[in-house]
């Protein structure tokens, strides 16, 4: 095996990591994940919208309560006093019947108010509901996402220690300044440093070579590099 063949060799697994790394950045499941969290996020903004709505609903409905408690006492208090018989003065009497009366008025506008109340808020319980059982959804998506991502790494990430491993022994049998050439122009080629001359055409860039260039790289020593005349790569021929 000639040391371009190597080189080759060298270059195919430089292809197959270069792709195994694409893989592991480019799992499917990653881009699920990301809408899995995208809607996590969203569902999080929009619970924490209603659940502001629903406090301040809930404020509003607990002071109603509180000031229709206050109210029933007062109420229930003269009321007891009217039927005591501390009072006797028919004016007092009449009196108090219409302080009676105008807290239940108040009491029953109060209860209306707080009926408007929870049914605005019924709702947004319902809601609070459904975007919970979606939190709960998307947080088992989220984490079976994550495991089948960490499966996929594992099995990449041997593929790569192989592939890597496999390289550096054919690389420890090609010259030093023949391989930092190659790395050189595999940075500047997009990942290929060397390509096959076949049929008058480079491997790397596909283009063809003059028939000028083909007759003096047919001329060279076999183990003199040779370069592509349009993309500079090195040519095995």
């Amino acid at each position: 095996m000639s040391r371009w063949d190597t080189l080759l060799s060298v270059q195919e697994h430089d292809t197959h990591s270069d792709q195994a790394v694409h893989r592991r950045i480019a799992l499917p499941a990653r881009a699920e994940l990301d809408q899995v969290m995208h809607r996590l996020a969203a569902i999080e903004k929009e619970a924490a919208d209603v659940e502001a709505r629903r406090h301040d609903l809930g404020r509003d409905q607990q002071r109603l309560e509180d000031e229709i408690s206050t109210i029933t006492d007062k109420a229930a208090q003269h009321d007891k006093a009217l039927y005591s018989g501390s009072v006797t003065s028919p004016r007092e009497l009449q009196a108090m019947q219409d302080e009676i009366a105008a807290l239940k008025r108040r009491i029953t506008q109060l209860e209306d108010q707080e009926l408007e109340l929870m049914e605005q808020i019924e709702p947004l319980d319902v809601d609070l509901a459904r975007l919970a059982s979606e939190r709960v959804a998307g947080d088992a998506s989220a984490i079976a996402l994550r495991a089948s991502i960490a499966e996929d790494e594992v099995t990449i990430d041997a593929d790569l220690a192989r592939l890597r491993s496999e390289r550096s022994v054919e690389a420890a049998q090609i010259d030093p300044d023949l391989i930092a050439e190659y790395e050189t122009l595999r940075i500047q080629g997009g990942g290929i440093g060397i390509a096959r001359l076949a049929g008058g055409s480079c491997g790397g860039c596909h283009l063809g070579l003059s028939a000028v260039e083909i007759d003096r790289l047919k001329k060279l020593p076999p183990d003199e590099p040779a370069h592509c005349e349009e993309c500079g790569r090195l040519l095995a021929r």
